[in-house]
């Protein structure tokens, strides 16, 4: 899900910044922050040259505002102490401005000092919370690692509400003693609401993927969790629908179990193959202990690779309203690193689809020998 998380590198880093915007959070631009300073030498400039004053005094007096939208309050003390200074020096002739006019600028750089403390307090908070958030959300949901046993991993997540690192969607890969484990999974509604359904379903895999036998019965522990969760809450309904992949010790078979959503496309020799597997019902309907879930096994060669994308992806449509066509797409891909896969799919899918309005996960699992590369 989030792709990966835990510590981010600093490209997803800057690009999650990036994805907030200016107004909501992130730092201001360098442009924001050389405007004051550039105003007032390009005034200060400009009389200079010029053989006749200008009438350009008034200019100056927009400097401590803008210095507030990028700078602290001693820079903007600095820049409001300088614009005084201009227009009182007798050498720049700024319309030679009275007491009236210096007491106003000296009024309006006392207040953006003022509020630039305030906006500095704010940010000092801001960034506070989000660094909380962000840790909590990474407890949640942490690193994918590269290799879990004989299994290669790499996953990516983009979250529909901007700047949250976990939403509706959420995946996981766990080594226990039947194997390695693997789900992807979509739970009812999105953003930081379903984040406390995603940690319960989390939670519920990680211990069963280490008691349970075989993936029904994982299935079967996740469905009861919701069930369970539902029950002490009035209409709330939570369900969920999810994939589970069992890989044998050799990660010579693997067994899934489709909860609700289509499963993993098999990435073989160029072709990217539809598994024949009829889903079951949804997580947290409480059916799955009367109507064991369905497990298909499929033989895994050399070079295989298992391709999971959320409905993010699949039904994401393009400005004539067409689908992204993830199974025609994908065998171009095919020859990339299982770490970079998922990124070609989601350059391709923005490229598709500009305006993505939903959470999209992948999950790329590319099963090797022990001692292979």
């Amino acid at each position: 899900m989030s792709s990966v998380r835990g510590q981010l590198p600093r490209r997803d880093r800057d690009r999650d910044r990036d994805r907030r915007g200016w107004l909501r959070g992130a730092p201001p631009p360098g442009w924001a922050r050389v405007l004051p300073s550039a105003l007032l030498a390009g005034v200060c400039a400009a009389e200079l040259i010029s053989p006749e004053p200008l009438d350009i005094g008034f200019l100056l007096g927009a400097i401590p505002p803008l210095a507030v939208l990028a700078h602290g309050p001693v820079a903007t003390a600095v820049l409001g102490a300088l614009v005084v200074v201009v227009l009182s020096v007798p050498v720049f002739s700024l319309n030679n401005p009275g007491s009236t006019d210096l007491l106003t600028v000296c009024f309006v750089a006392v207040l953006s000092v003022l509020l630039s403390f305030v906006r500095s307090r704010r940010d000092a908070q801001l960034v506070t919370e989000r660094a909380v958030a962000e840790a909590a959300q990474r407890a949640v949901v942490p690193p994918l690692r590269e290799r879990v046993g004989p299994v290669r991993c790499a996953g990516l997540y983009r979250a529909a509400q901007s700047g949250t690192l976990v939403g509706g969607d959420f995946f996981d890969v766990r080594a226990g003693p039947y194997g390695v484990r693997a789900v992807m999974g979509d739970v009812q509604g999105h953003g930081l609401s379903a984040v406390a359904t995603v940690a319960s379903l989390l939670g519920a895999f990680r211990e069963a993927v280490l008691d349970q036998p075989d993936p029904e019965a994982v299935a079967v522990r996740l469905d009861r969790r919701l069930v369970v969760d539902s029950a002490g809450e009035p209409h709330a309904e939570l369900f969920a629908t999810a994939v589970l992949l069992d890989f044998s010790a050799d990660a010579g078979v693997v067994r899934i179990v489709a909860c609700g959503q289509s499963g993993p496309l098999l990435l073989r020799d160029g072709r990217a193959v539809e598994l024949d597997i009829e889903p079951c019902t949804p997580l947290g309907l409480g059916l799955a202990e009367v109507t064991a879930p369905r497990v298909v096994s499929v033989r895994l060669h050399a070079g295989d690779r298992l391709f999971l994308a959320s409905d993010g992806v699949t039904e994401a449509r393009d400005a004539d309203g067409a689908f992204y066509p993830l199974a025609e797409r994908l065998p171009g891909f095919a020859e990339e690193d299982p770490a970079a896969l998922a990124e070609r799919v989601w350059a391709d899918l923005v490229r598709h689809c500009p305006d993505v309005r939903d959470d999209v996960t992948m999950l790329v699992l590319a099963p090797c020998p022990q001692g292979g590369p």
